[in-house]
């Protein structure tokens, strides 16, 4: 008797309120143009206005924000007393700038830039984004016109999947640090996981739909230093970047999972079945 092929499904969805830090798993999501509702609204810069990430401050692996009532923020790190932060008034707006763009976001206030400020050891604030129709349209070699984002890298979602995650896993067990694996998915920082497909069938995909929500599948996601941080610890180490050079390496990136543009609205709900429209 033949085995059904189970239908692939959405396994996990994760917010990330400010950009780089702990985020949230949900059960549902609403999906807006510029990604999903709450994620990477917020972010940090330091004194010149320049995006401050794990890149530079691994220890933001450690804090976490929820989103709150209203759009606000709870925050929470080691050593820090709990913080609530209201969205701001969009009265005053100050230049930050992310992969050179230019963006004009609203100061989260005193409390914020000196709590984190204490956290990290230097000088941050803390800003939002209200309307992320100021931000720069997303690379035009892969946007349409009038689509944006938020303080993502570059794309409104990520997706990655199970099986991938897997024969990753594989291959570093296989390499030179077999002690760094097995990896957990939060090193990758997606917005949506699937699961019940084979590894690397999103490197095929261009049109997907997930629930009631379809997106357009524009590129692979390039991956950096980030992904070697352990978030539970901020240690680093040298896997997965260490494997992806030997194996995922295209047009000298190293990539894992894919990036996404909604297409149409609605609502992401865990389990949701995926149907590859092309």
């Amino acid at each position: 008797m033949t085995t059904p092929t189970p239908t692939p499904r959405l396994s996990a969805l994760h917010v990330h309120p400010v950009k780089s830090l702990g985020g949230q798993r949900l059960s549902e999501a609403a999906v807006e143009p510029w990604g999903l509702a709450g994620d990477r609204r917020w972010m940090l810069a330091d004194a010149a206005g320049r995006c401050v990430t794990q890149r530079e401050q691994p220890r933001l692996a450690l804090a976490r924000a929820e989103s709150s009532p209203g759009g606000g923020l709870l925050l929470t790190a080691p050593g820090m007393p709990v913080l609530d932060i209201d969205v701001p008034e969009p009265s005053t707006t100050v230049p930050v700038h992310l992969w050179g763009d230019k963006v004009e976001a609203v100061p989260a206030g005193e409390a914020a830039a000196a709590w984190f400020s204490g956290y990290l050891g230097t000088e941050v604030a803390l800003v939002h984004l209200d309307d992320p129709g100021r931000r720069r349209p997303i690379d035009p070699e892969y946007a349409r016109p009038g689509e944006t984002v938020s303080f993502a890298d570059g794309f409104p979602l990520l997706v990655t999947t199970e099986a991938s995650l897997a024969a990753l896993n594989a291959l570093v067990a296989a390499g030179d640090h077999p002690g760094e694996g097995p990896l957990p998915m939060d090193r990758f920082r997606p917005n949506a996981v699937i699961a019940g497909t084979d590894a690397w069938a999103e490197d095929t995909w261009t049109r997907i739909r997930i629930g009631e929500v379809e997106f357009r599948v524009v590129k692979p996601c390039g991956r950096c230093v980030v992904t070697t941080t352990d978030q539970d610890t901020a240690v680093r180490g040298r896997e997965p970047l260490r494997t992806l050079a030997r194996h995922r390496r295209f047009g000298g990136r190293l990539v894992f999972g894919q990036n996404l543009v909604p297409v149409r609205p609605g609502t992401l709900r865990v389990g949701d079945a995926l149907l590859i429209v092309e």
